[in-house]
């Protein structure tokens, strides 16, 4: 490889409403950038900007390749445990410290704001030689080939490059365990109508499909170079997959069935296969069509799958106000035929279940807006209806969205935090116990956060967490009972559960333990069987994967 034709992708980390990019996932940029490069006759090295903070001399190594290409930018801002995306500081440090030829592309270029709650602001990215706008490889393409750096999406270029660049994956500091986000349409049909007043999505236009032969390429490929988690993620509505023209077109279940079974012969062995967001107005409009496409994804996915729904809120004047996709009894009527469909248990744990989103400080909000959000929530509940996850986070505004002049940010925030900590309670943790009962076995758990509490997720779609009350290493993967449960995560102990070696922080949270018979069951070790530790603490559902 000779000095000038050896470039370096920076991933800063992307987290799109269609797209996520955060580890362990990686965006399909990434993969298509790379493809890209490989096709200039680039050599290609990929590192991420949590390394550069870890290593600040890996700058200096970057600084021996001639070209940087930057991929970057958040737009429906969450809390992240496998990284953390980079600031418009130091994306601007990296700019002005690299000594080659230096891009950025990605959804940093609708603008940037450190959180939610604020308006994103923007600006030209100081540094950076060019903002690669639109698709950024498609851009990169052009920008290397004497051309404006600007691309439109284009499957005809981005298909081959993905396939190309899939090797990309075995350098991420991830691997093997990285979720690999695979794309299978670009732009929004609710644009049509002017979209959610929030969403950047619209930006990309009215949809673009992927073809099928196109995405099975791209997975044959990665299989190919180790990956074994997939979640078909990158699309504003999964069940709208090649649908005809509309608003609210009516789910095709034979193309879903067709890409759900392509991926699964392009790899045989995988680990995961999980999706990402759902429009409920589509289920509620066309339920059998959906009925159908539901079971279609659910003949080839992995258990433990999540149905993400664009809820925004449960008051119709918000809804109104911002052109939202779906009223509450739709969303409601959703809710209870994905249950219908994918509440099975299989292994243990629900096959799929659906998540809802909740944005405040939109046009319209008051504090009755949150009591109907309350209200609604109470109704799943007494429905006895399970639902994954419920998120809730303040708009943040970008330009040339309808919310960027019209919202109520700064008005309702304590009411806002109220309803963060009523939801946590009242709702997440009773769903959480039905979800994940007792005596659950989480599969091939990978320790993220190391300490006396370890904290580690499952391969998927908005894994849960799980806190292990012992100390592992980080990348330890195990299997993991559930024992109890906090708002947002489940306590669990390693399978088989030792009872004669675990330390007193981790007994105490087995059932019928606790902190009052501890001492006794310290007192009594070892036992020798199940029948000898049941007269000291009683019967449980984790008995049955104690080891003596």
């Amino acid at each position: 490889m000779t000095p000038d034709r050896s470039a370096v992708i920076l991933d800063g980390y992307v987290d799109e409403p269609a797209c996520l990019g955060v580890p362990p996932y990686i965006s399909p940029y990434i993969r298509t950038v790379a493809g890209a490069l490989i096709g200039n006759g680039y050599g290609v090295r990929y590192a991420t900007i949590d390394q550069l903070r870890k290593e600040p001399g890996t700058v200096e190594a970057l600084n021996r390749s001639s070209l940087l290409v930057m991929i970057a930018g958040v737009t429906v801002p969450g809390k992240y445990l496998g990284g953390t995306p980079a600031t418009l500081t130091e994306i601007q440090q990296l700019g002005h410290s690299f000594r080659g030829k230096k891009l950025v592309g990605g959804p940093i270029g609708f603008g940037f704001a450190a959180e939610g709650g604020q308006k994103a602001v923007r600006q030209v990215i100081a540094g950076f030689d060019a903002l690669l706008t639109g698709e950024p490889a498609v851009a990169l393409d052009q920008y290397l080939n004497g051309g404006e750096p600007a691309g439109v999406p284009d499957y005809s270029r981005t298909d081959p490059w993905s396939v190309a660049g899939s090797g990309i994956i075995e350098q991420h500091p991830d691997y093997p365990y990285v979720m690999c986000e695979l794309e299978t349409a670009r732009g929004c049909s609710h644009g049509a109508l002017g979209g959610c007043s929030f969403c950047t999505e619209p930006f990309y236009g009215m949809p673009k499909y992927r073809s099928t032969e196109g995405v099975a390429a791209e997975v044959a490929a990665l299989y190919s170079h180790g990956a074994r988690h997939f979640r078909v993620g990158r699309q504003p509505d999964l069940l709208a997959y090649g649908a005809g023209p509309g608003e609210y077109p009516a789910p095709r279940p034979d193309l879903l069935e067709k890409l759900f079974s392509s991926i699964r012969a392009s790899a045989p062995d995988l680990r995961t296969l999980h999706i990402d967001n759902t429009n409920p107005a589509t289920i509620a409009r066309h339920e059998e069509e959906s009925r159908e496409a539901l079971r279609a994804i659910i003949r080839y996915h992995t258990p433990g799958d999540v149905a993400a729904f664009g809820m925004e809120t449960a008051d119709p004047a918000v809804i109104a106000a911002n052109n939202l996709k779906a009223q509450p009894e739709e969303v409601l009527r959703a809710i209870r035929i994905v249950n219908e469909e994918g509440g099975m248990r299989a292994g243990g744990i629900p096959e799929l279940l659906p998540g809802l989103n909740f944005v405040c400080g939109l046009a319209g909000e008051t504090a009755a807006t949150y009591e109907l959000n309350e209200a609604f929530l109470r109704r799943v509940l007494e429905e006895g209806l399970l639902v994954r996850r419920v998120n809730i986070r303040q708009v943040m505004p970008f330009p040339g969205t309808k919310a960027y002049t019209e919202n109520t940010l700064g008005k309702t925030d304590r009411r806002f935090r109220a309803f963060k900590e009523d939801v946590r309670e009242k709702f997440d943790l009773p769903v959480l116990r039905q979800v994940f009962p007792a005596g659950t076995v989480l599969k091939e758990v990978r320790i993220e956060v190391s300490g006396p509490l370890s904290f580690g997720r499952q391969m998927g779609s908005y894994p849960i967490l799980v806190g292990v009350p012992v100390n592992l290493p980080e990348r330890t993967i195990i299997d993991a009972v559930v024992v109890d449960w906090g708002s947002r995560s489940v306590t669990a102990l390693p399978v088989p559960v030792e009872i004669n070696s675990l330390p007193a922080s981790a007994l105490r949270w087995l059932p019928g333990v606790g902190k009052k018979k501890v001492a006794a069951v310290i007192a009594r070790r070892p036992f020798a069987d199940i029948a000898a530790y049941r007269k000291v603490a009683g019967s449980s559902a984790v008995d049955e994967l104690m080891r003596f």
